[in-house]
C-alpha cells in the first residue's frame, strides 16, 4: 500500500514539475521575437502545441492553465509583457480569446491520435491551432467591433509563421511523442 502511494506521489510531484517547467518554457517562447514576414513571430504556439504533443492532454492543458494563471495574478509572463501591461487588465486585452485558445489547442494536440501518418498529423495540428485563431479573432471581433477587417488583423500577418511551425512539429511529432514516456 505504501508503495502505491509512494509511486503515485511522484506522478504528482513529476506532473507539477513538468508543468510549471513548461511555464517557464511558455514565458521564453512569448518573449522572444524572431524577424519573420510580415510580422515577428513568438513560438507560443509551437511549444503550445509541443506541450500537448510531448507530454498528453492533461499535462499541456495543466501547463497552460498555469500559464494563464500566472499572467492573470501579474507575473510577466505574455507577449508584451510587462510593457503592455500585467494582470487580468492585459489578460482581457485583444489577446485574451487567443490565450483561452492555447487550452484547446493543447487539448487536442495532446488527445488526438498522432501515431498515423505525417498528412494525418499536419491536419490534426492545423486543426489544433485554427482553434487559438478562432477563439482569437472572435475575441477581438467583440472587443474592437465586427466593422473592423478582423481576419486581416487578428490571423492574416501569422498565417506563414503558423505554417512553418506546424510543419516543423509535424516532422517532429514522432520523435516527440516518445517524450512521453519519461512522464
Amino acid at each position: 500500500m505504501e508503495i502505491t502511494k509512494a509511486i503515485n506521489d511522484s506522478k504528482v510531484l513529476r506532473f507539477i514539475i513538468t508543468a510549471f517547467i513548461g511555464t517557464i518554457f511558455l514565458t521564453i517562447s512569448a518573449k522572444i521575437k524572431i524577424p519573420f514576414y510580415p510580422v515577428p513571430m513568438t513560438m507560443q504556439t509551437f511549444v503550445v502545441l509541443f506541450m500537448g504533443i510531448a507530454f498528453g492532454w492533461k499535462i499541456g492543458v495543466a501547463t497552460v492553465s498555469l500559464y494563464l494563471f500566472e499572467g492573470i495574478i501579474g507575473l510577466p509572463v505574455f507577449s508584451g509583457t510587462p510593457e503592455k501591461g500585467l494582470g487580468l487588465i492585459y489578460f482581457t486585452g485583444p489577446t485574451m480569446g487567443y490565450l483561452i485558445g492555447f487550452l484547446f489547442a493543447s487539448f487536442f494536440a495532446g488527445y488526438m491520435n498522432l501515431n498515423t501518418n505525417y498528412l494525418f498529423i499536419f491536419f490534426k495540428l492545423i486543426f489544433s491551432v485554427s482553434l487559438i485563431y478562432i477563439l482569437g479573432m472572435l475575441w477581438l471581433g467583440n472587443l474592437i467591433g465586427w466593422d473592423k477587417p478582423i481576419f486581416s488583423i487578428g490571423a492574416s500577418p501569422f498565417l506563414l509563421a503558423e505554417l512553418l511551425k506546424i510543419v516543423l512539429l509535424t516532422l517532429l511529432t514522432k520523435v516527440i511523442v516518445n517524450l512521453r514516456k519519461f512522464i
